[in-house]
């Protein structure tokens, strides 16, 4: 995995600047999310490394699937792409893209697992407050695992706050053994 985010990060890191340059952040990362959604089909990683499909109209396949508000800029990308026979890593270029659209823009993606489903009004609240402390728009995905018992546990990239009742009673019973 590391070989293909090494070969994708400047492909992506191009793409962003050539983005953000037009103001073209949003379309740029759907075209591109779209183009790594249709390669990541079975179907088509077979025309992939086929020799009876020539680099030219898997770029124009791509472009297709791409959209019509395709800029010039994306479709010189996935041609680039298919003359280098790099089609195959969209997927990785669409995630490395992604985070540098998060960060320039201050969006931080937040898992919330709790118990039991959170309501509309505590995610609002819960969002709030993780704003503040980051600093950033959080975008928060709630997720239910009621082996957690009660509580919650928040993941926001490498930070992990556990605050379930769980882990509470792991803990309890480790100092209680220990």
């Amino acid at each position: 995995m590391a070989d293909r985010l090494t070969i994708a990060r400047p492909y992506a890191k191009a793409a962003f600047a050539t983005a953000q340059a037009t103001s073209r952040l949003g379309p740029a990362s759907l075209a591109i999310a779209r183009g790594a959604a249709a390669v990541s089909d079975e179907r088509v990683k077979h025309l992939l490394g086929s020799p009876k499909v020539t680099a030219a109209q898997l770029a124009d396949f791509i472009c297709d699937i791409a959209g019509s508000d395709l800029s010039d800029n994306g479709r010189r990308f996935f041609r680039l792409l298919a003359d280098n026979k790099r089609l195959g890593f969209l997927p990785e270029i669409s995630r490395v893209f992604d985070q540098l659209k998060d960060d320039a823009e201050g969006v931080i993606d937040v898992t919330v697992t709790s118990a039991a489903p959170m309501a509309a009004g505590e995610q609002g609240a819960l969002a709030a407050s993780l704003e503040k402390r980051f600093g950033r728009k959080v975008r928060v995905h709630a997720e239910v695992d009621p082996e957690l018992l009660g509580g919650a546990t928040v993941r926001a990239g490498d930070l992990v706050i556990d605050g379930s009742l769980k882990s509470r009673l792991e803990r309890l019973a480790y100092e209680l053994t220990a």
